[in-house]
């Protein structure tokens, strides 16, 4: 696409897109979820409450429901550890992901169940 026609088309998107914020500002409906909003934050600073204060007393079953909070959850948990000893070599790889190179290796030239038949024991 020339540049040209990438400029006149973004022209034409910047159109619409204004012609549907005016019809969005004259609607009636959202004057009145803006003045909700508004008054909403305003007393929230009155009383120093924070968003997740007030769907907590107006929704109390919501932090059930809900996710758990982020604090409480530092990340995603290890993958076990496993350990895999290759009897012909006596060489031990120490892997918690299926992508350890040696271990691929093997899988190669053995296959999957024959190494994994290999595994020595895991850990967390």
């Amino acid at each position: 696409m020339s540049l040209l026609n990438e400029y006149i088309q973004k022209e034409q998107q910047l159109k619409q897109l204004q012609e549907d914020l005016q019809r969005l500002e004259g609607d009636q409906r959202l004057k009145s979820e803006l003045e909700f909003k508004s008054k909403l934050e305003a007393l929230m600073n009155e009383f120093g409450k924070r968003p997740a204060d007030v769907v907590a007393l107006l929704d109390p079953a919501a932090d059930q429901r809900g996710s758990k909070p982020a604090s409480s959850n530092a990340g995603r948990r290890k993958r076990r550890l496993k350990i895999y000893k290759n009897p012909h070599t006596g060489e031990v790889i120490e892997t918690r992901g299926g992508n350890h190179k040696g271990l691929r290796s093997w899988k190669d030239e053995h296959g999957d169940e024959t190494v994994e038949s290999w595994l020595v024991r895991m850990e967390d």
